[in-house]
């Protein structure tokens, strides 16, 4: 079930200093365009609220690449009042139809310095066509590599001065950025949503009941965007009870390893059949574009000659689809590891409330028979499991050390 578009202010009601920051901002940078065009600002400047460069950072699921795309709109937008959200233009950048915003979503591995610079850098030295600012959202800033960020350094610190940069990075870890790309950029902390608004979006806006989106919001660790297919798509709650059902299994011998195999197997397969034909018509768009099934010498010349380009291309989609079976496992794994934290909360005797509610029998399980001892080393095992994933381990080797340590911790 789908709402009206809400405005800037409606979609970060939750966080009210970032709407303060991204209002002011849109309201400074509206000021700055009356300012070059002659024209008197129509109250106190604060027009030192403004940037060009800026980096929203939050938790996984915070909202943060939400946010940028509401400042976005702020800036581009023709209402009275920057934020409105229902103005052509707020709508254009909502539903990513807007000319003058771009929005990189990096799929691979790795942000190249390749990409860096034949798109993003080129696409924030563009003028604006129809709108007052230029506006590039690069989504999971911390992918981009040492020499990719080396190379927008000088666009992030002199950027044309229509153009508006917005980097979206975790917060979990400082590393995960570019420090020196962080210290030229005006930071917004985005914090993640409460579970109460978590629950009134999924009923809301995806017809949810109150009973399942609660537990959504819970399981997915307020992470709004996972939240959204637990509640909609059954392979997705499937594959959760599964990694779950897991920590039972290990006391029972091989059984622990086959399953483990079995979901490894059935991720990888979702990865690929997932994005299936998406990659095949993207293959047939470029080889078109190349001149495919053309007769003649020249076209078998041409033909030739182009080969280098639809290897390059199925490069690109065997990185996205590694990136999507990797992600997919660290989902598991973390759903695993929120199993593991409900049974040592409840070792240890505190209040906190479950990750898993609907699991809490097994947590009670495992936190008499595995103890605290043993509960913490199954939490230590993951973490190394999930190391092993962003190190290139074959995906099997790294779940098979993963259950050999459980059992470990299990005393089995």
């Amino acid at each position: 079930m789908n709402t009206s578009p809400r405005s800037v202010a409606e979609r970060l009601a939750d966080t009210p200093s970032v709407r303060d920051v991204v209002l002011g901002a849109a309201r400074a940078a509206r000021e700055m365009v009356g300012e070059i065009a002659g024209e008197e600002p129509a109250g106190a400047s604060i027009s030192g609220a403004m940037t060009h460069s800026w980096v929203f950072t939050g938790a996984p699921g915070s909202g943060r690449s939400q946010a940028a795309l509401a400042f976005a709109a702020a800036l581009e937008c023709t209402g009275p009042e920057p934020g409105c959200g229902r103005c052509e233009s707020c709508r254009a950048v909502f539903e990513g139809a807007h000319t003058d915003v771009v929005r990189v979503v990096p799929q691979a591995l790795s942000i190249g310095v390749d990409y860096v610079r034949e798109t993003i850098i080129a696409g924030a030295h563009r003028l604006p066509t129809v709108s007052p600012w230029r506006v590039v959202i690069i989504e999971d800033a911390d992918r981009l590599s040492a020499s990719a960020a080396d190379a927008l350094l000088k666009t992030v610190e002199e950027p044309p001065s229509r153009t508006v940069i917005i980097f979206c990075a975790p917060s979990t870890d400082p590393e995960d950025f570019s420090t020196t790309l962080r210290s030229r950029c005006r930071h917004v902390y985005v914090p993640s949503p409460s579970v109460e608004e978590i629950v009134r979006i999924l009923v809301s806006e995806e017809g949810a009941s109150e009973h399942d989106a609660r537990l959504a919001a819970h399981a997915s660790l307020r992470h709004v965007g996972r939240a959204r297919r637990l509640v909609t798509t059954p392979s997705m709650q499937q594959r959760r009870a599964a990694i779950l059902n897991l920590a039972e299994l290990i006391n029972h011998g091989d059984q622990a390893f086959q399953a483990m195999y079995a979901l490894v197997k059935a991720m990888e397969k979702e990865a690929t059949e997932a994005f299936a034909e998406e990659d095949a018509a993207e293959r047939e768009k470029l080889e078109r574009s190349l001149g495919a099934g053309g007769r003649g010498k020249g076209a078998q010349k041409a033909a030739r000659g182009t080969a280098g380009m639809v290897k390059e291309l199925e490069k690109a989609q065997k990185m996205r689809t590694t990136r999507r079976r990797r992600d997919l496992l660290d989902l598991a794994l973390v759903d695993l590891a929120g199993l593991y934290r409900d049974a040592l909360l409840l070792a240890v005797g505190s209040g906190v409330d479950p990750v898993h509610p609907d699991f809490a029998a097994l947590a009670g399980e495992l936190a008499a028979r595995v103890g605290e001892a043993g509960l913490v080393a199954c939490l230590d095992a993951i973490a190394v499991c999930r190391r092993h994933i962003t190190e290139n381990v074959q995906f099997s080797i790294a779940t098979d050390g993963l259950v050999g340590r459980l059992r470990q911790a299990y005393g089995v």
